[in-house]
């Protein structure tokens, strides 16, 4: 591998997922930093649209509690709560309605037994420990010329390719269940949906984002091992 072909691979595949990582989050911050000011027309609070559509699907167990930071929302299958940061909890807009119905979305999903989240939480212990591992291994690889070692380490790398790729049915259908919840429960009308579905299809590019951000790290990687290889 010549001097040309480092060049590329150690700054224009990193530069490639830096880009694609702003620019994604540039969207979803606009979308949201629009849509937290537009209100909804039911006055609706997200903590009143999550405790609505949990009721109404058989989970009253399922608590709703407020949490500090900024789209910090998440929901907890193992606690069993949906975690609402202050602006979605407290707030009446399309991004409150949205963000709540989504994170609702996971619990449902959590309920019914979807088989992509159930994939997703199998994979989390293995993926913290590769990830953590995996890095180590090529580093060291690399260090000593070890090309099979840093080919291993690639390996474990790839469970975080997969757990990402996994995550994408899950966060695109919990925005599914939420759009289809928030027209069933008349929270939103034709109008406020299409707002809605703005929203979330923001917030899911995100998560396509880090895939092929990942899949340019790793392949930036292999292209540095194999180029070991043939040296």
């Amino acid at each position: 591998m010549d001097y040309s072909d480092y060049m590329l691979i150690n700054y224009a595949l990193p530069f490639l997922g830096f880009i694609i990582t702003l620019v994604a989050q540039i969207y979803v911050n606009n979308s949201y930093n629009k849509y937290k000011y537009q209100g909804l027309k039911n006055k609706a609070t997200g903590a009143e649209i999550a405790r609505t559509i949990l009721d109404k699907n058989g989970l009253k167990d399922v608590k709703v509690k407020e949490v500090k930071g900024n789209l910090t929302d998440y929901y907890d299958p193992k606690k069993r709560v949906v975690s609402l940061s202050t602006d979605i909890y407290q707030g009446d807009t399309i991004a409150s309605a949205s963000v709540a119905a989504h994170e609702c979305g996971h619990a449902i999903q959590h309920k019914e037994g979807y088989i992509f989240l159930k994939v997703r939480s199998a994979l989390v212990p293995f993926v913290n420990f590769s990830t953590k591992i995996g890095y180590l291994v090529v580093i060291i690889g690399l260090i000593f010329s070890f090309p099979k070692v840093a080919l291993i380490g690639l390996m474990l790398l790839l469970a975080m390719l997969l757990f990402q790729l996994v995550t994408l049915p899950v966060e695109f259908n919990a925005s599914s269940r939420a759009k289809k919840q928030l027209i069933k429960l008349n929270v939103i009308d034709d109008y406020e949906l299409d707002d809605s579905s703005t929203m979330l299809r923001a917030a899911a590019l995100t998560y396509v984002a880090s895939l092929i951000t990942t899949l340019l790290q790793i392949l930036r990687l292999a292209l540095i091992v194999l180029g070991r290889r043939d040296d």
